[in-house]
């Protein structure tokens, strides 16, 4: 079972920031998992939310500004991290670049982030940076994943050879039955479907689909997914997980 680091290791430090996601592989992590936007001057960033409000001290929409804007802020220091240290902003690029210069195999799952402006732009710029990178093939230690159906069809058609993850918060029609869109292997779901539906894991394997469950932090859900077999746990505490799981 793999333990997947959600944004980095971001229980203990600022997400998707470089020391999160190193302290994660320092940790011992399988994979990494990260969100991406896409900038208005084409960039691929590590970020969740739409607006840059929330993870830094200014303040706008990520599909409106630069790069270069969006380096001048701070990403380090928000929230319960006021009084941290300032932390710059991670692009998808420098992740990868991270992790391909880990002396073992560490995977990135990368969560293409919709409805946004840029649309279909952003599984373009995924595809020409998986390229470039040489892990657009079967072997490729990246999956992409979605909530979005158009989006892990539109991964498909660009990069058939990777990977792809289908996210689900619940059982919902015609997705409840284990089945997934075409190319996709995998089902992402949260742990309240888990808790909700443990049959499903039964109803997915039955269709030859692996099983990822997010965002795992309690003890008890990591037992949950451990009797469930699944195949990773995502997770914001993966020191935690890992120490709980004997590793």
């Amino acid at each position: 079972m793999q333990v997947v680091a959600h944004r980095g290791a971001s229980a203990a430090l600022p997400e998707h920031t470089p020391a999160a996601y190193r302290r994660a592989i320092a940790d011992g992590v399988g994979a990494v998992e990260c969100d991406v936007r896409l900038t208005v001057d084409g960039h691929l960033v590590c970020l969740h939310d739409r607006r840059v409000d929330r993870t830094s001290n200014g303040r706008g929409v990520v599909s409106q500004l630069t790069l270069a804007e969006l380096r001048q802020l701070d990403w380090g220091r928000w929230g319960r991290w006021q009084g941290g240290e300032p932390a710059g902003l991670l692009t998808a690029r420098e992740l990868f670049e991270l992790v391909a210069g880990v002396d073992r195999r560490v995977e990135i799952a990368v969560e293409t982030k919709h409805p946004s402006q840029p649309g279909g732009r952003v599984e373009q710029a995924l595809a020409s940076l998986l390229s470039e990178f040489g892990w657009a093939d079967a072997s490729s230690p990246v999956r992409m994943m979605s909530f979005s159906v158009l989006a892990v069809r539109r991964m498909h058609r660009l990069t058939p050879a990777v990977p792809l993850v289908f996210l689900l918060d619940r059982s919902r029609p015609p997705y409840g039955d284990g089945a997934l869109p075409v190319g996709v292997g995998c089902a992402g779901i949260s742990v309240e479907m888990l808790r909700r539906d443990p049959d499903y894991v039964a109803r997915a394997r039955a269709r030859g689909n692996a099983v990822h469950v997010w965002t795992v932090d309690e003890p008890e859900d990591v037992v949950r997914c451990v009797n469930a077999g699944v195949e990773a746990i995502i997770t914001n505490r993966p020191r935690e997980v890992l120490a709980q799981l004997g590793r």
